[in-house]
């Protein structure tokens, strides 16, 4: 049994293939770019060795993300000599734009803090929750590498690491699966210990308030500061985390940021050159094997050589509008992502060209978000908050608002398929008392939203329902009738229609004041707004296929001598599925470790 079928999250099957084999649509691309590899790439190669060499190491890591990092500080450690190559101008790639969540079963920090995991637990959940999405060699080997990577990294970086108490795997229902969860972040850490080289990592995707040092978890609590006493309180400790760091003459980093500078930090002691607005442009072959990578570094076309091996950490295609039409669903926009922008794919393509299968190249880390007219706003407390609900374009409800991100966004767009347009884009509408109460993104309780939302169309407001309607184009005699009917359940605290509140996970970002139900109140006090909500990601999860000692293979299952990639780069563990919070980074960071090892143990 999956996760699909056994949570309340979905209200509906999916149909995608759940399969992290490579399908046939999959099997005849790598055979067209193995034979495209053939001819276009030695004439690449040949071009670019006409240029400069630009060094011979024992490993290229191609990204700095979580995954290239933790691939090059394993084999650094291991005593290869790494160089890792990035595209972009600054380090850190997605990961830091991120809340560092880390979801890694049985590490010491959870272990430690009490967590009563056990191997037999973890596998038992992630076989419920991936199904046949991934093999199981693979998820044994996330399984049996995740903790050593931890300890690993704790032990040549300065990153330490806190058990985020409460956070509930996805589906704690499912066998295995533990209410109070098993999910990481890093600890604080001074910006300090990098020096100049602060100055060039990938700023946050929301900065922190100034002044503050808060952790993922803090924002459950912090949005519930104008109502709840602990919530006071939390505020409070980040102010006061801030002050203390301030005084110590620090730059206090939190969740992606720290995790980003501490994996920097650890390169920096090893010794191990990180080349910026340095793109991969191909993979070099020689006699089957990847033997280097042809990049450009300050305008000029190079090889370096990699004698032992090549790891593609590039993360995925989020912004690679061509890449999107041509494998998933529309609608689709690159502008809903907030993956790093330089995220184009540009990893995947040369796997592909060198002959690697793709798999789950349909989908995404997605997430319910708000097309604002800077950036995307990638809903979480949002939509679970009590006095909220989510309508499509008929007016009626079709999903638990509470869910897992990633599956709210499934069943949009298995509800859109053949009626396009019906559930794309939806409309999260709450009140006046929801906005006195709770924050929402970083706008305080009872301030105004700025202009600009109404101006691009992502807010709408209006003193009735019916008036609320017509702003979003919905019937207003369906909305009066789906607004009355949740309202009736919300008192009741119960939700027959889609068991919102009857799952653990879905209380996590809730009211606990607001009783019987901490999910659930109702819609009533004018006036009303509603948020165009759209299918938008962290990232995109499909890439090359792997197997558990994460080496690149063909569609004949036969290995690419000399090829490794992790994170978004390649196909993911998770399969269509979400274990619970950081399921991107922590696969990420242990693949990327897997792979070094693997690389050191062939040496």
């Amino acid at each position: 049994m999956t996760a699909r079928t056994a949570s309340a999250a979905s209200s509906v099957p999916r149909s995608e293939p759940s399969s992290a084999l490579p399908s046939r649509r999959a099997v005849l691309a790598g055979a067209g770019a193995g034979a495209l590899a053939a001819t276009v790439l030695p004439a690449a190669v040949a071009h670019a060795v006409d240029g400069p060499a630009l060094g011979e190491y024992d490993v290229v890591v191609v990204g700095s993300g979580a995954s290239g990092m933790t691939a090059a500080l394993t084999a650094a450690k291991r005593g290869l000599s790494v160089l890792v190559v990035e595209k972009a101008p600054t380090f850190g790639g997605s990961a830091a734009r991120s809340g560092a969540g880390i979801w890694l079963p049985n590490n010491s920090v959870i272990l430690g803090a009490g967590v009563p995991d056990t191997p037999a637990k973890a596998a038992q959940y992630l076989s419920a929750v991936v199904g046949d999405g991934s093999s199981a060699d693979r998820q044994a080997a996330f399984l049996a590498n995740g903790p050593r990577m931890l300890d690993f990294v704790m032990a040549n970086s300065p990153l330490r690491f806190r058990f985020m108490d409460g956070y509930s795997d996805y589906y704690p229902n499912l066998p295995g699966g533990l209410p109070n969860g098993r999910s990481i972040e890093p600890d604080q850490i001074d910006g300090n210990i990098l020096g100049p080289e602060l100055a060039h990592l990938n700023p946050a995707y929301m900065p922190v308030p100034a002044g503050m040092v808060v952790f993922s978890q803090d924002y459950k609590w912090l949005n519930l500061a104008a109502v709840s006493a602990k919530g006071l309180a939390v505020s409070t400790e980040c102010l006061a985390r801030g002050t203390a760091a301030a005084l110590c003459g620090q730059k206090p980093l939190s969740m992606g940021q720290a995790l980003a500078t501490g994996l920097r930090a650890g390169l920096l002691q090893a010794g191990v050159p990180v080349w910026l607005n340095s793109p991969l442009v191909d993979l070099v072959q020689e006699g089957g094997a990847v033997t280097g990578v042809v990049v450009e570094k300050a305008g000029v076309r190079g090889v370096v050589r990699a004698r032992k091996g090549v790891v593609i950490g590039s993360g995925g295609f989020e912004h690679n509008a061509e890449m999107r039409a041509q494998y998933q669903q529309q609608p689709v926009g690159t502008q809903w992502s907030v993956g790093a922008k330089e995220n184009t794919g540009d990893g995947i393509r040369a796997g592909q060209r060198a002959g690697a299968a793709l798999a789950l190249m349909d989908d995404a880390w997605w997430g319910p978000s708000i097309p604002l007219p800077a950036e995307p706003y990638f809903c979480l407390a949002e939509r679970t908050l009590p006095g909220g609900l989510m309508v499509n374009a008929k007016g009626a409800r079709f999903v638990n608002e509470a869910a897992p991100y990633s599956d709210v966004v499934h069943v949009m767009y298995e509800k859109d398929r053949g009626t396009t347009g019906s559930h794309i884009p939806a409309w999260l509408i709450v009140d006046q008392n929801y906005r006195n109460k709770y924050l929402f993104k970083d706008i305080l309780p009872t301030i105004v939203f700025p202009d600009s939302w109404y101006q691009a169309g992502a807010a709408k407001k209006a003193w009735t329902w019916d008036a609320l309607a017509h702003q979003i184009g919905v019937p207003a005699a369906a909305l009066r009738s789906t607004l009355n009917r949740f309202n009736a359940q919300a008192w009741n605290g119960t939700d027959p229609d889609f068991h919102r509140g009857d799952s653990a996970y879905d209380h996590y970002y809730t009211d606990p004041g607001v009783t019987p139900n901490s999910c659930l109140a109702p819609i009533w006090a004018p006036p009303f707004y509603a948020f165009k909500i759209v299918p938008g990601d962290l990232g995109t999860k499909g890439g090359i296929v792997t197997d558990a000692r994460a080496r690149a293979l063909r569609a004949d299952g036969s290995v690419i001598r000399g090829l490794w990639a992790a994170g978004n780069a390649s196909a993911a563990v998770m399969g269509h599925s979400y274990a619970g919070a950081g399921s991107t980074i922590g696969p990420a960071m242990t693949f990327g470790y897997v792979a070094a090892n693997d690389i050191a143990d062939g040496a």
